[in-house]
């Protein structure tokens, strides 16, 4: 029998074992299978990327090692070397083997007694489990190649901290948390985890895991497309809310399709309906339906916003991830059946909260039946009218008009081609399959979060941020345009 090249571990692919064998035994072996980063997912890389160079601020006379990880020899040379010259106070970026595991530290920084402190830098604005082995491991390697530990520290975003709108103040903006103890504690479990990834690397075939909720927990696993792509169209793992309990129970019973679940079984009142319709293959209308839709005032606004959140404060008296929108679109049915759009868009580099509020107060007037999808629009007007005053009574009344057309659909519509989501993504190409955000260039928010910060960026190209412009105004109207086709349907279907 041939076994497999023995792999390296490193931290990613330790972290990776941890959270499913597969997941790292398709990380060495088969790399090739898993789905491309998308440009949403690139975009929070990118944003750990900018915290961690900012963080290295902190921490001067240090030196950075520039070998990639596909010269992990190299850096740990380098490394080594930097380690040995007493007139470098940090280094970022250290690269060390041990146990056949290799690792690079965020920072390491020299004390006057010929100790370091390891610094793990998260984009996070609180410890989380997950860092904690993330810390430990780098411990336990940094500790097998004979370096002497004084502390660890995890360095997070402080999201107390407010911008004056002139130069970041890196002491406030990030906070330090001593993790030494829980590290500590968790060398014996490392290193049993280690062999136990080892065993498993050594096998001759991949573990057999089924897909589950682990994939997604706590980081969303890039095999999963490869891995349910087997799946039945109608997976019991998409009955909404199901627990996990639940789904152990239903697997232990070899049931994977909705269909398959006996009637005895217990389901929450809307997972009963998604089976029926499964079953049935039809759709569930309610009764109440009809006076949802149509107990409207004229004129009817289909509303909806995009928002950014950066991980470091862009504008004066915001706050790290400080929920800030940017952008929004309004698509109006009067009462004659005219439809009329309007849009705002910032386009440029200055906080937008108040064109956004002044512009949108124009919009919607004070009369209307506001559709939104989700309720997370009110929460923005509400943030709005908090920071404005002069907008606060105006701003206040909006929430009273607004009508959330994703619970409308949930508690009295369902078809089988939902597959378990009342998202606008899954709810549109299944009623009105001549619309599909397939063709749009952005295609889901955070996308569009990350675009707008790309085309306010002043290094972008005039050409791109143009562009990108269109791109933005298309997106967000395509949301309401897409309200406003989904209400006809329905309707259409009394």
């Amino acid at each position: 029998m041939r076994y497999p090249k023995k792999p390296m571990l490193s931290k990613s692919r330790f972290l990776a074992g941890e959270q499913c064998h597969l997941r790292l035994w398709y990380s060495c072996f088969n790399r090739d299978l898993a789905t491309p980063v998308s440009p949403a997912q690139q975009a929070i890389f990118d944003t750990g990327h900018e915290v961690g160079e900012l963080a290295t601020r902190l921490y001067s006379e240090g030196v950075l090692i520039r070998e990639d990880h596909l010269h992990h020899e190299e850096a740990v040379q380098t490394t080594l070397k930097a380690i040995q010259d007493p007139n470098v106070r940090s280094i970022y970026e250290a690269a060390f083997l041990y146990d056949d595991v290799r690792i690079r530290v965020d920072i390491l920084e020299r004390l006057d007694n010929g100790q370091w402190n390891l610094i793990e830098v998260k984009s996070s604005t609180s410890v989380k489990d997950v860092h904690l082995p993330d810390v430990a491991i780098q411990y336990y390697v940094l500790q097998g190649s004979g370096l002497d530990i004084n502390r660890a520290f995890l360095l997070l975003i402080n999201n107390q901290y407010v911008y004056d709108g002139n130069n970041i103040d890196l002491e406030n903006l990030f906070s330090s948390f001593d993790v030494t103890e829980q590290s500590l504690s968790l060398q014996n479990e490392i290193s049993l985890r280690i062999a136990e990834h080892k065993e498993m690397l050594r096998a001759p075939n991949a573990p057999i895991i089924q897909p589950s909720r682990h994939c997604n927990n706590p980081y969303s696993c890039d095999f999963w497309d490869y891995c349910t792509k087997d799946m039945p169209e109608h997976w019991v793992l998409n009955l909404y809310g199901i627990s996990q309990n639940k789904l152990d129970e239903l697997t232990g019973m070899n049931i994977q399709n909705i269909g398959e679940i006996p009637d005895s079984y217990h389901l929450t009142e809307l997972q009963g309906r998604m089976k029926r319709c499964v079953i049935n293959d039809n759709e569930f209308i309610s009764r109440r339906l009809d006076a949802q839709l149509m107990n409207v005032e004229y004129p009817i606004h289909f509303l909806d916003f995009e928002t950014v959140n950066p991980a470091i404060p862009c504008y004066a008296n915001t706050r790290p991830y400080q929920i800030i929108p940017f952008q929004w679109s309004d698509h109006i049915l009067y009462k004659d059946g005219t439809l009329e759009h309007k849009e705002y868009l910032c386009d440029d580099d200055k906080d937008p909260r108040e064109d956004f509020a002044r512009t949108l107060l124009d919009a919607l007037k004070k009369k209307g039946t506001i559709f939104i999808y989700t309720i997370y629009e009110k929460g923005i007007v509400i943030r709005l009218a908090e920071h404005f005053p002069q907008f606060r009574n105006d701003l206040l009344l909006i929430p009273n008009r607004f009508k959330d057309l994703c619970a409308i659909i949930r508690n009295n519509f369902y078809h089988p081609g939902f597959h378990g989501s009342f998202s606008l993504k899954s709810v549109l190409p299944t009623l009105v399959p001549d619309m599909d955000y397939e063709k749009l260039a952005i295609q889901e928010g955070n996308q569009a979060s990350f675009e707008f910060l790309r085309m306010i960026d002043p290094s972008t190209p005039l050409e791109e941020k143009d562009r990108i412009k269109k791109e933005l105004l298309i997106y967000c109207s395509y949301d309401t345009l897409a309200m406003v086709e989904i209400r006809d349907e329905l309707i259409r279907r009394f």
